[in-house]
């Protein structure tokens, strides 16, 4: 039989809903991130450098592209005979077919997958968070602590702290209470999503629980294992680690990025973010062109300028154009004239001569205030906007839209134009 000491499950199934137009066709964990990569490379990535060399990748929401971009796990070296990555969608079982319905159910639906490495070890993790880590160390702690259950934890600022799991702590570091996004949490200390458990703990709750409607790790099964009084311990975490479940933490961590000093570097030599790239030539920047403080990934052709901005793989900005404080993903053409400031424009975009993105004052949005947030002009994949339209702060545009749809060849503040099929 095989024998791993841990292999990890990765879930990358979730919608990512409040990205708005950015996940309406494809996983968060898709999403294109710092020009040249996609969210789920940096738990990938993490697991490699780890020495982890088993990865479950859970999907389920629009899979196809993550599919694509993982296939054989070649770029993160995890094209194993034994181990490696495979990709786990939920599948039709003899007697039942159902979706995973909660982060814990889509592990129970795996206890085969799991069974066949006999690993004394289980790491769960998020496909949706930027971070770099260690699991290697988080094991050794485990260890140490007998732990039946490790949870990493990082300090929250405690008005933030709401929106986690919280943990409480005796000295020792051993959890002494839990509490899923309390109203008015007592400790500041917040679970990342990130669990090491013994084998045999993770099988006895997930089997003992499996009835459980929407069954989760968070809500069902660290109170479960804790009032069965397994020994959890938190491991607290320092480093840099965003989740990027919003636009405005979006933007903000591509941002980061290009700063004097990045907080989260990308260029570390000991500790590279791989990714499934193409083989692109390298980039074009003509004699006319103003960069300033941005990211400019390979295969891109630039005449305008550019200003504290992310610029994805294969991007064309035309002459004259202007780019402020915006994140361009792939393969989008920007043609000539064009203004853009503050703005998420996601791939296989084409944004009209002249036109201006982002321009006008913030006022709320009539398709979701929550969403269509933070004063950023959001464009989802495979939109066009024609040539010489305003369109303001806080709009969602998706779909290839005409100078019809631009009463006065304006799109204010706060609209949206979404075409029929694309949400």
């Amino acid at each position: 039989m095989i024998k791993k000491e841990m292999i990890a499950m990765l879930l990358a199934g979730g919608q990512g809903s409040r990205l708005g137009v950015l996940t309406s066709k494809m996983a968060k964990p898709a999403v294109a991130f710092g020009g040249k990569y996609r969210i789920i490379d940096f738990p990938l990535s993490n697991c490699i450098n780890s020495g982890v060399d088993t990865v479950g990748v859970l999907t389920q929401y629009q899979p196809l592209r993550l599919n694509a971009h993982i296939g054989i796990g070649i770029p993160w070296d995890l094209d194993r005979n034994v181990g490696g990555v495979t990709v786990l969608p939920p599948y039709e079982k003899s007697g039942n077919s159902e979706w995973y319905t909660g982060t814990a159910n889509a592990i129970y639906q795996n206890i085969e997958y799991m069974q066949q490495y006999n690993a004394e070890y289980v790491l769960i993790l998020s496909g949706d968070h930027i971070y770099k880590m260690d699991y290697e160390l988080m094991l050794n702690y485990h260890k140490e602590h007998d732990a039946d259950i490790t949870i990493a934890c990082m300090p929250v600022p405690i008005e933030e702290a709401s929106r986690f799991g919280v943990v409480l702590t005796d000295d020792e570091n051993r959890i002494t209470e839990f509490e899923e996004k309390p109203e008015h949490p007592r400790s500041n200390l917040a679970s990342m999503g990130i669990y090491i458990f013994k084998w045999s703990v993770l099988k006895d709750a997930l089997i003992k629980l499996k009835d459980q409607k929407q069954c989760d790790f968070g809500k069902h099964i660290i109170p479960y294992c804790h009032e069965k009084n397994d020994r959890i311990f938190a491991y607290e975490y320092n480093g840099y680690w965003k989740d990027v479940g919003t636009l405005g933490s979006y933007w903000e961590a591509n941002m980061e990025l290009i700063d004097l000093i990045p907080v989260f570097n990308l260029y570390e030599e000991f500790w590279k973010i791989y990714t499934n790239n193409d083989i692109l030539p390298p980039q074009y920047i003509s004699d006319k062109s103003v960069i300033n403080r941005s990211i400019i990934s390979e295969g891109c052709d630039i005449r305008g300028e550019v200003y504290n901005s992310v610029i994805g793989v294969g991007v064309t900005i035309g002459e004259g154009a202007v780019i402020r404080d915006s994140i361009i993903m792939q393969n989008t053409v920007i043609k000539d004239n064009a203004y853009i400031e503050k703005s998420i424009i996601a791939e296989n975009v084409v944004i009209g001569q002249g036109t201006r993105v982002g321009i006008g004052p913030e006022v709320e949005s009539k398709l979701d205030k929550k969403i269509y947030a933070f004063g950023l002009a959001t464009i989802g994949e495979n939109s066009v906007i024609p040539n010489n339209v305003t369109i303001g702060k806080n709009t969602a545009i998706s779909g290839v839209t005409e100078e019809s749809d631009y009463p006065n060849r304006t799109l204010g503040s706060g609209e949206y134009i979404i075409k029929a099929g694309e949400m």
